[in-house]
């Protein structure tokens, strides 16, 4: 089999044309792997011996040679080989950091003699043919001493075999490829910098807030025993008990703002203890409802479900603290007061609560970070609402720890509504009743405008 001499000018035109043709896939900032694999295709059109080409990158965790991207088989077979370090031409070319020729089937079959017996089953299975090639050349794939893989092309038929001349070229190649790496995890660790950059950001930020937010209360409360303790002042107990009611409530602010910074500890370190049992998610909100309409006299809260309200597998300790930490953004964030409508919805494998306030609602751009931590919505509105950002996240979770999803809608001063589901315990076999259980706490008066509403408006 003979080594066909290639005109100098046709092999500059394929080079140049190859070279041409990675540099667009380079500049077109494609997913790594698309890369590779559009880089590949590219090589193996402007060189005719290439049958089969493959990009095998080293991965450390593994301590295994993996295929990132490869030509002329079955890329889904070949996934699964997993080459040791030193193994078969791979190996060989890592190890030496120098390209390689073979240009014998004997040599291919020397080279690739300690090649496992499950890779070269994989390989065979993947190429659709057993031997080894007639002609392989390889090159490492490396930026200075960092060094990421191998470049393999083989040739299995024909004419065409590698030549000497062909092992700068494809050296060149690998050296783009390696390229391609370096700036995909350049690009990577600099968007992980701007990530940690922007959760420390916003994670000082909190921790401003929060140092904020807890000395009020304890100004307050500091304040306030000050002056039962004076001994030049007579209280009289109505003065006395109205003190120790505000007491208790700046004690409860904090009691809530420390218990959701404890949660999303727990969160973070995957440390919720999650206890699922048959749940009537119907007493849930009516208790929540009952204990955030206590501390609110300008809000109704009414709880409207249907009859026959499908139970939910879950653990009421947290579902109640999601009902509580919606319900709580409800009142915050309708300073003028208003209905909040807590709503059951049935759907055909899951349940859907709908909470809705007639606040001052949220800006669309701010509706896709709602749920992210320590996000706090910017607005001049806002400015004077206490919190740190925890309560939606915490919230969001807990919910998917469930197997559900939480989501928001909102319009600017119309309101907010916040949705999360969960899955039905057991499918309901009868049809739900025509009416529906239905309770309301504080005022009775102006039900009928929630009514003409009907929240279509998202609010």
């Amino acid at each position: 089999m003979s080594v066909p001499i290639l005109d100098e000018n046709e092999r500059l035109v394929h080079e140049k044309l190859a070279m041409m043709g990675v540099a667009q896939i380079l500049k077109s900032r494609l997913p790594l792997v698309d890369s590779l694999n559009l880089i590949l295709e590219k090589i193996v059109t402007v060189i005719p011996q290439a049958d089969f080409g493959v990009i095998m990158v080293w991965d450390q965790s593994a301590g295994l040679f993996r295929p990132w991207a490869s030509y002329g088989c079955d890329a889904q077979i070949l996934k699964r080989i997993g080459l040791r370090a030193g193994e078969s031409i791979t190996g060989k070319v890592f190890d030496d950091g120098q390209p390689l020729l073979l240009n014998t089937p004997d040599q291919v079959t020397h080279t690739m003699e300690n090649m496992r017996l499950a890779n070269r089953t994989l390989l065979a299975s993947a190429l659709h043919r057993d031997g080894n090639s007639l002609s392989t050349v390889a090159a490492l794939i490396a930026t200075g001493k960092q060094k990421f893989g191998v470049l393999v092309l083989e040739t299995f038929q024909g004419s065409y075999l590698f030549s000497t001349d062909d092992i700068s070229f494809v050296q060149t190649l690998a050296d783009l490829i390696a390229l391609a790496i370096e700036l995909s995890r350049m690009e990577s660790r600099s968007d992980a910098i701007r990530q940690a950059r922007e959760t420390e950001r916003m994670r000082s930020e909190a921790l401003a807030t929060l140092s904020h937010e807890l000395r009020m209360p304890l100004t307050t409360i500091k304040g306030y025993t000050t002056m039962l303790l004076m001994d030049e002042i007579q209280w009289s107990l109505e003065e006395c008990a109205e003190t120790l009611q505000l007491i208790d409530e700046e004690c409860d602010s904090m009691q809530m703002m420390i218990k959701n910074i404890l949660d999303s500890s727990l969160i973070d370190v995957n440390q919720i203890p999650i206890e699922p049992q048959p749940l009537r998610l119907l007493s849930i909100a009516r208790d929540v409802a009952n204990e955030i309409q206590r501390g609110t006299e300008t809000h109704r809260l009414i709880v409207d479900f249907p009859k026959e309200f499908p139970l939910v597998n879950a653990d009421p300790r947290w579902i109640k603290q999601v009902f509580r930490n919606i319900l709580d953004n409800a009142i915050k964030y309708s300073p003028n007061g208003g209905l909040v409508v807590i709503r059951g919805e049935v759907r055909t494998e899951d349940v859907v609560i709908v909470i809705a306030d007639q606040g001052i609602g949220i800006s669309p751009e701010d509706l896709i970070p709602l749920f992210e931590k320590y996000f706090r919505v910017r607005s001049p509105h806002t400015k004077s609402i206490p919190g740190a950002g925890l309560g939606l996240p915490i919230a969001r979770a807990i919910i998917e720890m469930h197997g559900g999803r939480i989501w928001a809608d909102s319009r600017l001063q119309q309101g907010t509504t916040v949705h999360f589901s969960l899955p039905i315990l057991k499918p309901q076999t009868g049809p739900l009743g025509s009416h529906a259980e239905r309770f309301e706490f504080g005022n009775e008066e102006e039900e009928e405008p929630w009514r003409r509403r009907n929240l279509k408006t998202g609010s």
